[in-house]
């Protein structure tokens, strides 16, 4: 079950991968339309404005078209055959069950306590996917019914029909069980679905007025649940979807950046539900501090391979906020340091939060410039500043702790392998075997497989 699980937390990396791109796209046309930084040039209504305008309307796609991106990339991960069939079957019925939701609202209008004569605004309980007005149910929508698609497509896609109906055979077959599925799931959502917005807006509420303790279990609770694969279930619906906003919070504040170019009131006052989006601190100052650790506490005649194995590592999480390759290094070789880290991370987010620092900070230092400093630093200078004196405290505090607990309980962290055993970073699979995989090459691997191989083998080998 914890096997599927994670398979199901991964697919869900597939579309979330998509928001590196586009959110550095949405950053460059913010910064550059913006007319405090850029002048005159990015006044309302020049062509400089409006071409930006335009880069960012295509740069929005994803944000805005989240449940089908989910629909489509669930089936890539979790279709056991034939892959590319199985996300158009998905895409079919998930556009049938919408397509069914959005009837039974009209010819009942009354029973289920939303109104298709509402428009798609904030609080009226309907989206448009693909044109459709129907009940928002966001990702989790989406996930449910591609789940039910990849399901019946791993089940029934080789079913032998009789000769005469062979041409129902394959994705017609999925799809078409799928149409019937959809009635039933599609009147079940009509009345439960109202139900669950009105819980989601208390969970909302309660988020949004737990101040620092809520911070601190949705911080701690999502740095803990990584190495299951499932914290993407927790961070993924205050992201992207509407567990504390509409549309997610990094489309909310990326598209509000301007409100919040003034000096009449705090970042925390403007956004007070920015405490949700502080993981980054870690991914920066965590790191470094734990980084330097490493270094200092590696034996000395391995420290240099232990630079040039944490370095990269350690500097791909700072700049982009991909964390698995450095955090991966001692998740599984020294479990006692990933507690501790995990705590310091909430603890991180909490303090920071109680001083004021809020803004898009689940990313790293490109994702803090584009979306928070540069815009932002005009107006918001003081918070920055802290942010940046609460970090360096804190990468001290990494810094510290870890090399105290490495030393103390002699853990094998990088450069603390045994003599014959050269440092590595680890992965997931081969820590939890506690066998060392094989790398093999097939012959007819391409010249770009080959060279990827050759450095496989100077990170994995003894």
């Amino acid at each position: 079950m914890l096997n599927k699980l994670q398979r199901f937390g991964g697919a869900m990396i597939a579309p979330v991968m998509l928001f590196s791109f586009f959110g550095l796209v949405i950053e460059l046309a913010l910064l550059f339309s913006n007319q405090v930084i850029m002048g005159d040039i990015a006044a309302p209504n020049t062509t400089w404005t409006k071409f930006w305008m335009v880069i960012a309307a295509g740069a929005w796609t994803p944000f805005f078209q989240l449940p089908i991106l989910f629909v489509v990339g669930l089936p890539i991960s979790l279709a056991k055959k034939n892959a590319a069939r199985a996300v158009m079957e998905a895409l079919v019925i998930y556009l049938v069950f919408n397509y069914f939701i959005n009837e039974i609202l009209t010819l009942w209008p009354d029973s289920f306590g939303v109104h298709m004569t509402n428009k798609v605004t904030d609080g009226s309980g309907l989206a448009s996917v693909a044109g459709i007005v129907t009940l928002d149910t966001g990702m989790l929508g989406s996930l449910m019914v591609s789940g039910v698609a990849v399901y019946l497509h791993n089940r029934y896609y080789d079913k032998v029909l009789p000769e005469i109906l062979s041409i129902f055979s394959g994705s017609v077959f999925i799809v078409s069980i799928g149409f019937f599925v959809m009635m039933p799931l599609a009147l079940v959502t009509c009345f439960v679905w109202p139900f669950l917005q009105d819980g989601i807006k208390n969970m909302q509420g309660f988020f949004v007025h737990s101040g620092n303790l809520g911070v601190f279990i949705y911080e701690l609770l999502q740095k803990l649940l990584i190495p299951t694969g499932l914290h993407h279930f927790v961070y993924a619906p205050f992201a992207y979807d509407d567990a504390v906003v509409k549309g997610g919070m990094s489309a909310y504040w990326a598209s509000h950046i301007s409100n919040f170019q003034t000096d009449s009131a705090t970042l925390k006052e403007l956004y007070p539900i920015g405490g949700f989006a502080l993981s980054g601190m870690s991914k920066v100052f965590g790191t470094l501090g734990l980084a330097l650790a490493f270094i200092k506490t590696a034996h000395k005649e391995k420290r240099k391979q232990t630079i040039a194995i944490v370095a990269p590592a350690a500097l791909t999480a700072i700049l982009t906020g991909i964390t698995e390759p450095i955090e991966f290094t001692f998740l599984f070789a020294a479990p006692a340091l990933w507690f501790v880290h995990a705590g310091l991370d909430a603890i991180l987010a909490t303090v920071s939060y109680y001083f004021g620092v809020v803004g898009d900070f689940g990313g790293g230092l490109i994702n803090w410039l584009g979306l928070d400093w540069l815009p932002l630093w005009k107006f918001h200078s003081a918070t920055y500043l802290t942010q940046i004196l609460i970090g360096l405290v804190a990468t001290a505090v990494w810094y510290f702790v870890f090399t105290f607990m490495i030393l103390k309980f002699d853990l094998k962290t990088p450069g603390r392998e045994s003599s014959d055993q050269a440092p590595q970073l680890y992965e997931k699979k081969k820590q939890e075997n506690g066998t060392n995989s094989t790398l093999e090459l097939s012959k007819n691997a391409s010249r770009f497989e080959r060279q990827a191989f050759r450095y496989l083998e100077l990170v994995v080998s003894k």
